[in-house]
């Protein structure tokens, strides 16, 4: 009989490397999970993830497949930690980056200022050349002055090179022979192109995002690097996959090339988890969300579909631009609310939660490191909806004395006392939450009350409840080992690459030839890419949209194509759910010709997946697993006598009723008065709101 599988992932967080370990015999799924965290190690975060290897008792050497997501790369563009960047662009084209777009959000402000470059103009160089937007060559490609312009950049300090030229989009040979000469005149130094990242238009948006990928891929190199010869000197004899923020893993070899994929790897493999588990339990549509110490993040999942974009924005808030990034990235919403977020009184008496955050130093007042300022868990402790005795697990005594002073200083700004400020924090903070949720939802076009809310992350289970009756939401799902859910979505991820093609085309008889034909050669470059990696053509399967809109628009609408050539047969049914879907956004459509502005192809291959088994109920009564009461302030429903219950000793076919709380090591699950819950054969948590 063939030995067992081992499958690891690891996540770097802000705060905690955290880790899932799943063990499964040949035809029986998975026999044994083991989770642990550690604490993250920068600048050298591969540290953090041997030593959390070796904190949960796994052995490198014996593990089959490793999928690894990090936050490095977005922490080195928000701190500004990348390289000295040079960009070589088409003649005419240097100042993009600086034209930028004119979406200015702070517009009443006459000394508003756009977001500095990350390359400044002595460091963006022209060369002549010029493709048309057809992809026809218009002047041929002058690169003469290279070698002048790659000497002035190595005097210059530059570390990395982004080349983006003018239409590359349409036909990618000047990028390319550029690429290659620059590789050719200075061997050692980071280059990456456009279209090597993506082949959409947009000049501004793609430049930005050659930019960005130049200005972290040295950092990012080293430290996947790092991270791979750590693993192989412990005995980890394959290659690590990589998370992406497409919700799909990707080679390490491919990620070193282009790691500006991997901008939002962390939240993408939660949402995918979450719709992973959305299948597994019979729930296809599903809100997620995901509570961390300093953000609250949430998507929405229909038909079992993550939504992918590529309109995606850093450091975007109402007082400026930002940046754009133009890669695969899971739709969410993104807001400052989590467990280390502080409460404040502005000058009008007005209390707010957020977005300011106390971070993992000094952290929340409990920990006892020093803070002063009243946090969301702060009040959380205080209504005893925490365990005071049971704090981070039991691994941190609770400062109940440096809460208490935090609190009431906002309670005397707000002229209550201290129980009644922390009642007002939880509610800020849940009416933060039900807005983000609704931006995901509502402001879509789609019903909350459709869908079921899987709530993970540190924080998740603590609001999940109250955020739910708030939306209409009649079922929330907890997934077992929450606290590490990232973790365990990159084990239920693909090998996934998306491709995004500009083409034009009117929808219109005779036009599913050319478009037919783009997904074919999209199809063919993503098949030879595989089998480039050793992964067989007929492994890859793939899911094929188109993006649209109403002629003369600016912006499309995307939508799934069925399974099957594209024919002139086919075109009135796809324009029909291109309607669909639009009005379902918009809530009107439009009496005018539509047309395709290009295709998003996804392709995938298993790599590594698990396949989970459901175990069988033991006949275990929901009391063996009751630690004991106490007095919980539900900040809506008032204080109630609630059963507490160990987390780790809940069992399959348990039910139970609310007022409750579980008491997990990485989280609290709070359970309303009126609540019914049970335990799935998953170890999830499934919670049931009254009608």
């Amino acid at each position: 009989m063939a030995d067992k599988t081992i499958r690891v992932a690891t996540d770097v967080g802000g705060t905690f490397t955290d880790l899932v370990c799943f063990e499964s015999e040949p035809g029986a799924g998975v026999s044994r999970i083991t989770t642990a965290k550690s604490d993250t190690t920068p600048p050298d975060f591969e540290q953090g993830v041997l030593k959390v290897l070796e904190k949960g008792g796994v052995d490198p050497a014996q593990v089959d497949f490793l999928a690894h997501g990090t936050t490095v790369v977005i922490n080195a563009l928000t701190e500004r930690k990348g390289v000295k960047v040079g960009l070589i662009t088409t003649e005419g084209f240097r100042d993009t980056l600086e034209i930028a777009r004119g979406n200015r959000p702070d517009f009443f402000n006459l000394h508003y200022q756009k977001p500095e470059p990350f390359v400044p103009r002595y460091l963006r160089r022209e060369v002549p050349g010029r493709i048309s937007y057809k992809g026809e060559e218009m002047r041929p490609l002058d690169l003469s002055g290279l070698p002048a312009i790659l000497d002035d950049f190595r005097a210059d300090g530059v570390e990395a090179v982004a080349i983006s030229f003018l239409h590359s989009y349409a036909d990618p040979a000047h990028e390319q022979a550029a690429l290659a000469e620059v590789r050719r005149l200075w061997n050692d130094v980071a280059v990456v192109a456009s279209h090597q990242i993506t082949r959409e238009w947009r000049e501004y948006e793609r430049t930005n995002t050659a930019v960005l990928s130049a200005y972290v891929q040295p950092i990012a190199e080293r430290y996947l690097s790092r991270l791979a010869g750590g693993l192989k000197d412990k005995g980890f004899a394959r290659s690590p996959y990589i998370m992406q923020s497409n919700c799909g893993v990707d080679s390490l070899e491919a990620v070193s090339q282009i790691p500006i994929t991997m901008v939002e790897s962390g939240p993408a493999s939660g949402f995918w988890g979450a719709a992973e588990l959305g299948k597994l339990i019979g729930e296809p549509n599903v809100l997620a969300l995901d509570i961390g110490g300093t953000t609250a993040k949430c998507s929405l999942i229909e038909d079992g579909q993550v939504k992918i974009m590529t309109d995606y924005w850093i450091e975007r808030d109402r007082t400026t631009a930002g940046y754009p990034i133009m890669v695969p990235v899971v739709d969410l919403v993104e807001i400052g609310n989590g467990g280390g977020s502080i409460a404040w009184v502005d000058d009008f008496g007005k209390l707010h939660v957020g977005p300011q955050s106390a971070g993992a130093m000094p952290g929340p007042a409990a920990y006892g490191r020093g803070g002063d300022k009243a946090t969301t868990t702060d009040a959380n402790l205080w209504l005893g909806r925490i365990n005071r005795d049971y704090f981070c697990g039991g691994d941190v005594e609770a400062d109940m004395g440096a809460a208490e002073t935090a609190i009431r200083a906002v309670g005397e700004r707000l002229g209550v006392d201290a129980d009644e400020a922390a009642r007002g924090i939880v509610r800020i903070a849940n009416n933060n939450m039900v807005n983000a949720l609704k931006l995901v939802s509502l402001n879509r076009g789609h019903d909350p009350r459709d869908f079921t809310l899987v709530a993970f992350g540190g924080g998740g289970a603590m609001h999940a409840v109250a955020l739910a009756g708030e939306l209409g939401v009649r079922k929330v799902v907890v997934p077992a080992a929450a606290s590490v859910f990232s973790a365990w979505g990159m084990m239920m991820s693909d090998l996934r690459r998306d491709y995004f093609v500009t083409r034009l085309a009117d929808l219109k008889p005779g036009a599913s030839e050319g478009i037919e034909r783009l997904f074919a050669e999209t199809e063919a470059r993503a098949r030879k890419q595989f089998e480039a990696e050793g992964i067989a053509g007929d492994r890859v399967t793939f899911l094929r949209y188109g993006k649209f809109r109403y002629q003369n628009q600016e912006h499309t609408t995307e939508v799934l194509l069925d399974a099957g050539a594209v024919t002139d047969d086919r075109l009135s049914a796809i324009e029909d759910a291109f309607h669909e879907t639009y009005e379902r956004e918009y809530t009107y459509r439009l009496d005018a010709p539509v047309e395709m502005v290009g295709i998003h192809l996804v392709a995938a291959a298993e790599v590594g997946k698990l396949t989970m088994a459901e175990r069988q109920p033991t006949g275990t009564a929901p009391e063996a697993a009751v630690k004991g009461r106490r007095k919980v302030d539900y900040a809506l429903e008032g204080v109630h006598e609630a059963t507490i219950y160990d987390g780790t000793k809940l069992e399959p076919g348990m039910r139970f009723a609310g007022p409750a709380i579980v008491e997990d090591p990485g989280t609290t699950i709070v359970i309303h008065p009126g609540n019914r819950v049970e335990i799935d054969g998953y170890g999830n948590i499934l919670i049931h709101l009254e009608a």
